[in-house]
């Protein structure tokens, strides 16, 4: 899975380490109802862009939550005539990472 932080080049322009890397990285998810060696979507050949399987930041909060037992959209709030939540009044829960 491809998610949230910057990932880690798997080569380097420097002497000072690896590049990050915000196009394709990837998290490791376990327990809490997941998928058991359940991979979703790919990177590149260079493994420096995701290719398949991407998922936005909103999403990737919302399934979380999902998989904690809440459901992001009732945390909405309401502030100054607007709608607030964790997922930025967005984000679709991914359900085919549930076990």
């Amino acid at each position: 899975m491809r998610f949230v932080e910057f990932g880690r080049l798997p080569m380097a322009q420097g002497a000072d380490g690896r590049d990050h890397n915000i196009t394709g990285y990837s998290m490791f998810l376990a327990g809490a109802g997941v998928k058991e060696g359940f991979t979703d979507g790919t990177t590149g050949e260079f493994g420096v862009k995701a290719v398949a399987g991407q998922m936005h930041t909103n999403d990737l909060h919302a399934t979380l939550l999902a998989l904690m037992g809440l459901d992001h959209k009732q945390l909405t709030y309401r502030y100054a005539g607007c709608d607030f939540r964790l997922t930025n009044v967005a984000g679709e829960v991914h359900k085919s990472i549930f076990a």
